[in-house]
């Protein structure tokens, strides 16, 4: 008897995939042919942690009152915390500010295509740096977030859930499926993405609709349940984050400066309020004026 070929992840996987995000992808602006680098690098800081459904109306207004990097370094910090408005871990505005001046600055104020040269600037990790190259300049590069690494854990490795950092061999497996063409590379790489953020989701994910089901390492093995280390639930409600929030929603709500008063009106546990305001000036998201008043940098 003549034994079957061994499946191969890199013909199983990537045409259907490729062929599934042809027909589903969300029409999203950063991902438009006419979208600029800056838009991509702007909603990978905006999505970090945030759905998409957030994300998008801060990112339409962010592009049109700052539609280059060297508009936004040219406005203050503040009123960059200030147009996040709510959509959480502020620090990451901070963060974009820094990387738009850096852009300004040191690459004549065009977002920057290298890897490399992305990886430096303030905020930008291994992922990011990797997202924009790809998405931005439609680069071969291995991107991993959350969403592929869950889908290459299920599909190729049968496990639910991937570990919880990056490992070496996840990377060697990305790398080992990027089509050789870098444009179809790239739209690998969202493909990937996109299914899971829409099918191959972490909780009740769509196995029906999958396009790969049938190749499915996990759904192979009987869709076994995770076994690892316990994943981290987020809390929000009673939270230093939620009391960071509130305070920080004072600042953004107000014309100006405001008093110690105004801030411990919104919170009502002492010990808790001071140690989130501290937290807040030493992350620079909240400065303390000469006069003793609060507002954001």
């Amino acid at each position: 008897m003549t034994a079957e070929p061994a499946a191969d992840p890199a013909t199983d996987l990537v045409q259907p995939i490729l062929d599934w995000y042809d027909a589903n992808a969300r029409d999203l602006p950063w991902r438009r042919p006419e979208a600029s680098a800056w838009s991509v690098l702007v909603s990978e800081f905006m999505l970090q942690q945030t759905p998409v459904v957030r994300v998008l109306p801060v990112h339409e207004a962010w592009l049109e009152r700052w539609p280059t990097p060297a508009a936004l370094a040219a406005d203050s910090s503040g009123e960059a915390v200030r147009a996040w408005g709510r959509l959480g871990y502020p620090r990451r505005a901070l963060r974009l500010h820094a990387a738009a001046t850096a852009i300004t600055e040191q690459h004549g104020g065009e977002v920057p295509s290298s890897y490399d040269d992305l990886l430096a600037l303030p905020g930008v990790g291994d992922y990011t740096a990797a997202a924009v190259a790809a998405f931005a300049h439609g680069q071969r590069q291995v991107v991993l977030d959350t969403n592929v690494r869950r889908v290459l854990a299920r599909a190729v490795s049968g496990v639910e859930f991937p570990p919880r950092s990056v490992t070496r061999a996840e990377r060697d497996l990305g790398a080992a499926l990027l089509p050789a063409d870098p444009p179809t590379a790239a739209t690998w790489s969202v493909a990937v993405m996109e299914l899971g953020a829409l099918v191959c989701t972490a909780d009740r994910p769509r196995c029906d609709s999958c396009p790969v089901r049938a190749a499915c390492a996990w759904q192979a093995a009987g869709a076994p349940a995770y076994d690892g280390p316990p994943r981290p639930v987020q809390a929000w409600a009673g939270t230093d984050r939620q009391c960071r929030g509130r305070l920080l929603a004072v600042l953004r709500d107000a014309p100006g400066a405001v008093g110690k008063e105004r801030l411990d009106a919104a919170w009502d546990v002492t010990e808790q309020r001071e140690r989130a305001l501290g937290s807040l000036l030493d992350d620079g998201l909240v400065v303390r004026t000469s006069d003793g008043l609060y507002a954001l940098p």
